[in-house]
């Protein structure tokens, strides 16, 4: 007998308490063992419309409900007696006539009438009125629903999608957005319906205890097992040189590099894969979720090697160059300065030298007066000319010189001696690169990433989010040797974020980006699978309202039965954490402040700054003490010394506060106080 279990099972047991949870897992594993065992207490439904539907109790009130015939059993939904017995009296487990995928669908006569607004302008167009009724048998809507799709309007749509399987509402909200989605593939009759590519990501098979385990441990959008079409598309295409997948947050780009590594190590057998990312943390949660992964083949894991940048051009290094010591940020201050002092000259800040020093001389090494001299200073805009650059490459020159004698060489240096040594060989212990959050990436770290991407195809596969770049400043690409004018593409499913977060967190960037070289990312026509809550936008007038107001918020969760852990806090800077702990304190709830480490805490509120955001998910998150000179923060304004500069920190500003927001699933509150933060102005401009 095949056992699987459906999302909605892995959603429900979610919203259940943790020792709830605890004794479903066990009866899980009860039924997977040996579902006739005689301590399961099985009791068939009545008055279902599918009469295979059967529920197994797990305590006093909680029922698990089951989908059993004589060859499989699927765990459908779990809840308490009454809730879980409702939804198995609005479902029924049945094949698609026209694409041969299983679905579990909700009965249209259960479902209340769906609300249709009345519009006081003359009324736009219905957005499917004129798509056939085979269109959208094709793209999975059932044959019961089509007169409800047909009727649908932009207002109504949102709702309608709730009650629909997820092939059907992901199409009908894409078409509506404007765009055309791939028409699911059609099996054969005789073809299992759970094996349709639709089908395997609602349902899985379990073969063991251990992969059950897995599977009730993690939320199902964390299992990184399951691909939409569009992504697998992306996972399996050969690219004839570099290529880049991006998209706005929650849109599964990490899942597709993840998939993209695996994939090229399984139809590859000798080639060794690298999947890399600029933080050490974010590495760490590809290297957990690799493991989820490949956990059936778990031998590909010995060619997939997963680095953060940093610590794979440190290990590279001494391998290949030998042992050598890095330039701490202060020992680079120090001589600066006395380089500066030296020069006496009064025409340039130190903050300007040292931005100078960063983001031109040393990410692009810089070696010579006329490399610098003839540098176009990509993304400065404040122009000088050659008398002030001979000026200022004196001091950098001195520079150099000073780290050289001291036997001390830059980051940007590493990874420079690194590509030169790469590319002289023309060799790479790498068959194939995978690049995640591609977008905080720096000049010297792509250039040593081109050089370990081969020239062959699938050499170099990039994926991010322009709208979250947090760290590092526009550079060119094509300066670096990476063109990927017609390898790149854009994600448009959101499956983290709720409609109401998405389209809220949106307001904080444009409808498109564009990087230095012109390529662009639409962010117009992302659309999320599922509802949620409004998010609350609030400007107090006190310190101590907004914290009763964020408290209050807290206890309600808690009365909603959220888990704590569940539950983030997100402030600018470690100079507001005060305010976020005080209002834990309030809410009497216990709280664990991150760091870099990023070890959340079972049982306890996360509190940390925005920085630390990324790579985390929450169902709830407040981003609190959003106030003026906070965000934007007022310090890095005021050592701004190129016009340049000041576009790019309002720009970083707003994807940090970004990053913050679309960590939340289901809940969003943004406060600050009395005179707020601009951003709050643009986040309520629905």
């Amino acid at each position: 007998m095949e056992f699987r279990i459906a999302d909605t099972f892995t959603d429900s047991l979610a919203k259940l308490s943790g020792e709830e949870q605890k004794a479903v897992k066990t009866t899980a594993f009860d039924l997977q063992m040996d579902p006739s065992r005689p301590g399961l207490q099985f009791h068939r439904l009545d008055r279902t419309r599918d009469p295979n539907f059967w529920s197994v109790r797990v305590s006093s009130d909680i029922r698990i409900i089951i989908h059993r015939t004589q060859k499989s059993l699927l765990l459908c939904y779990v809840d308490h007696h009454d809730d879980a017995y409702r939804w198995a009296q609005r479902r029924r487990l049945e094949t698609h006539p026209r694409t041969g995928a299983a679905q579990l669908v909700e009965i249209h006569e259960t479902v209340k009438e769906i609300p249709v607004y009345v519009q006081v302008e003359k009324p736009k167009p219905l957005p499917f009125a004129e798509i056939s009724d085979d269109d959208l048998l094709n793209y999975g809507v059932p044959a019961e629903w089509l007169p409800d799709v047909r009727q649908a309007d932009d207002n109504s749509l949102l709702d309608l999608a709730d009650h629909l399987p997820v092939e059907a509402a992901e199409a009908l909200l894409e078409l509506a957005t404007g765009g055309t989605p791939p028409l699911p593939s059609h099996t054969p009759p005789e073809t299992d319906p759970f094996e349709h590519p639709d089908a395997r990501r609602r349902f899985r098979v379990m073969h063991d205890l251990e992969e059950l385990e897995r599977a009730l441990d993690y939320p199902w959008e964390k299992w990184v097992v399951f691909l939409h079409p569009a992504q697998r598309d992306l996972v399996e295409r050969t690219y004839n040189g570099p290529a880049r997948v991006s998209g706005s947050a929650g849109t599964g780009k990490s899942i597709v590099a993840l998939h993209r590594a695996v994939h090229l190590a399984r139809t590859n057998p000798d080639a060794r894969v690298l999947l890399t990312t600029f933080s050490e943390t974010l590495a760490n949660a590809l290297r957990s979720k690799l493991r989820i992964l490949i956990s059936s083949e778990p031998r590909l894991g010995e060619r997939i090697e997963v680095y953060a940048i940093d610590a794979l051009g440190e290990r590279l290094y001494r391998l290949n160059l030998g042992a050598f010591t890095l330039a701490s940020s202060e020992q680079i201050d120090k001589r600066i300065e006395e380089a500066t002092d030296a020069a006496d000259d009064s025409r340039f800040s130190t903050d300007f030298i040292r931005t100078e020093w960063d983001r031109v001389v040393d990410a692009w090494q810089l070696d010579e007066w006329e490399t610098y001299r003839d540098v176009p200073r990509l993304g400065r805009r404040r122009s000088l000319p050659e008398t002030q650059r001979k000026a200022l490459w004196s001091i950098f020159k001195n520079v150099r010189a000073s780290l050289k004698a001291d036997g001390l060489i830059t980051r940007a240096q590493m990874y420079g001696q690194l590509a030169h040594r790469f590319d002289e060989a023309q060799r790479s212990p790498f068959d194939h690169v995978i690049v995640d959050e591609c977008q905080d990436v720096g000049v010297s770290q792509l250039r040593f990433l081109r050089a370990l991407g081969t020239d062959k195809p699938n050499g170099l596969f990039f994926t991010g989010d322009l709208g979250q770049r947090i760290f590092q400043q526009p550079f060119s690409w094509q300066a670096l040797g990476i063109q990927i004018r017609g390898r790149a593409r854009n994600l448009k499913v959101n499956y983290r974020t709720s409609h109401q977060i998405r389209r809220r967190s949106d307001l904080l960037l444009g409808p498109e980006i564009a990087d230095v070289d012109g390529n662009t990312e639409v962010r117009a026509g992302t659309i999320s699978v599922f509802n949620g809550a409004e998010p609350a936008i609030v400007v107090a007038s006190s310190v101590d309202e907004e914290m009763e107001t964020v408290a209050t918020w807290l206890a309600k969760l808690a009365d909603e039965d959220l888990a704590p852990e569940e539950v983030s806090l997100f402030v600018r800077s470690s100079d507001q954490i005060d305010r976020a702990t005080a209002a834990a304190e309030k809410a009497g709830l216990p709280y664990t402040v991150l760091d870099s480490d990023m070890q959340t805490t079972g049982g306890h509120i996360s509190i940390s700054t925005m920085h630390l955001a990324k790579g985390l998910e929450f169902r709830s998150v407040a981003v609190i003490a959003c106030d003026d000179e906070v965000v934007p923060l007022q310090e890095r304004i005021e050592t701004v010394t190129d016009d340049a500069d000041l576009e790019d920190v309002y720009n970083t500003e707003r994807h940090l506060l970004y990053v913050a927001c679309t960590r939340a699933r289901d809940h969003l509150l943004v406060s600050g106080v009395d005179p707020a933060s601009e951003f709050l102005d643009d986040l309520q401009l629905m």
